[in-house]
């Protein structure tokens, strides 16, 4: 470990080295560059996660004692509404070191030894800070404790918490943790007190289903005329990002489809994507997301979120 045995022997105390190693294996190295103006609408949530993350990572000195960053942020939100977007911005943009961890992956890769991996996921956080530990589905970790819960679960939940809370035992520990949900109503209520700010990642408004249509559009041909890209935008109400992902994507097959044969055809033989491919396009993708689903995420919000007056 070479000059810094020191201070590595001290923090990774009693921490089995293979268990170092794979946590080191989960730091997001090849990060995409990934921008903010990549994450189409979402104006609040882009704004309070630059506040509560980014520019406390970069700018430290502006933000001592009672202006220190929140150590827990949790996106929740309608699948595909881009909250593992945000987090692969924040990768790109912080300057911090990035873990990439799936909840599931602690709780079934790792059966037996999660607890373990938990101590040994902090400890290299705090060797290697400042730090963001992202945690997709987030949930299926710090889920509500139930009778039938296994006890290697609630053992690797309860480490988990404890870590947690030692995030902010130290000031000039400069750990951020960056949960994700689509069930946030799942969460423990000890789990979602240690995120003090909760961010609502809505479904993208009527802008921004425009933005993200040009942006797929923008190395396609097309012959659509304003109107009818605006006519798409009122079509499309209630659509997440990933469902306006693939109603572009599948009226990009539009022009591959009336080619009569594939075999022999050129690319010269495919012809703009057009308003009638869009219109067959909205009959196969329907939102995915339903009335239902959203009320509880607004529900959620109403109760635990932050207001747009916080972001």
């Amino acid at each position: 470990m070479g000059s810094g045995d020191e201070e590595i022997d001290e923090r990774l105390k009693n921490i089995e080295p293979r268990m170092i190693e794979t946590i080191e294996n989960e730091i997001l190295t090849t990060t995409q560059n990934v921008g903010w103006d990549d994450i189409a609408g979402l104006k609040q949530a882009k704004k309070a996660v630059q506040m509560a993350v980014i520019y406390p990572l970069l700018k430290p000195e502006l933000f001592q004692g009672i202006r220190a960053p929140p150590k827990g942020l949790l996106l929740f939100g309608p699948p595909g509404t881009g909250k593992t977007l945000i987090g692969r911005c924040i990768a790109s943009q912080a300057g911090a070191t990035f873990f990439n961890i799936s909840a599931s992956s602690l709780t079934s890769k790792w059966i037996g030894e999660g607890e373990k991996m938990v101590r040994a996921l902090f400890a290299v956080a705090r060797v290697r800070q400042p730090t963001v530990i992202f945690i997709d589905e987030i949930d299926s970790l710090l889920t509500q404790r139930t009778d039938g819960e296994q006890e290697a679960t609630r053992r690797i939940k309860t480490e988990f918490l404890v870590q947690l809370d030692g995030c902010g035992t130290s000031t000039d520990d400069r750990i951020i943790l960056l949960g994700a949900t689509n069930r946030p109503h799942e969460l423990d209520e000890a789990a979602r007190r240690r995120f003090p700010k909760r961010l609502y990642v809505p479904l993208p408004d009527r802008d921004g289903r425009q933005t993200i249509v040009r942006n797929l559009l923008r190395k396609q041909t097309h012959d659509l005329s304003e109107g009818q890209l605006e006519l798409i935008c009122d079509q499309t109400d209630g659509y997440s990002g990933a469902d306006m992902d693939s109603l572009c994507r599948e009226a990009a097959y539009g022009p591959i489809r009336s080619i009569a044969d594939i075999s022999t055809a050129s690319v010269d033989d495919v012809r703009p994507i057009s308003y009638d491919d869009f219109a067959y396009a909205l009959r196969q993708v329907r939102p995915s997301v339903s009335s239902k689903d959203l009320e509880i995420h607004i529900e959620f919000n109403r109760t635990y979120g932050m207001s747009s007056a916080d972001a």
